[in-house]
């Protein structure tokens, strides 16, 4: 199973949006990366995202821009900004059987989640940025996951053509 880790973009302040929506520079953001995932052929059998308007918006853009059904992105609790670890990866064991899966996210459950991911048991700092988006591998039965790639946002907008 390949699982596609993304932080949500920059989003507004509280004291300009309570709802913290995605700001023109995370929108942006969020659409230079799904056009470097679909330059990239990246097709995901499940959309995942927090309940945050901030989260659902990047999961909306990269659906669109990988032939992702909008009105299928699952959200859920098990992605939120705190979420414990073993909470997000039993909802990612509930889709074991599919080919690729994304995570629209926020810190710090994102960077949790790949060092778990990476080193089950053992912390691992991992920088996850606004915006960036990294792929892992997960095969069942085996506890650890491989670190495929990770692309920050100044990267994909290069592969994005801006």
């Amino acid at each position: 199973m390949l699982i596609h880790l993304m932080q949500h973009g920059a989003c507004l302040p509280k004291e300009v949006n309570s709802n913290q929506p995605l700001s023109p520079v995370g929108r942006e953001q969020v659409e230079k990366t799904a056009r470097a995932a679909a330059i990239l052929g990246l097709r995901f059998e499940l959309v995942a995202a927090s309940s945050k308007v901030r989260s659902v918006q990047t999961a909306e853009i990269m659906a669109e821009s990988t032939g992702y059904p909008v009105d299928r992105i699952v959200v859920t609790d098990a992605v939120k900004a705190m979420a414990p670890t073993a909470e997000t990866l039993r909802f990612i064991n509930d889709y074991v059987g599919l080919d690729s899966i994304l995570i629209a996210g926020h810190l710090p459950s994102l960077a949790l989640l790949a060092s778990a991911i990476l080193s089950p048991g053992r912390k691992v700092d991992v920088r996850v940025e606004n915006g960036g988006l990294m792929q892992f591998s997960l095969e069942p039965g085996n506890p650890a996951g491989t670190l495929n790639w990770a692309m920050t946002p100044a990267q994909l907008a290069v592969l994005a053509g801006s």
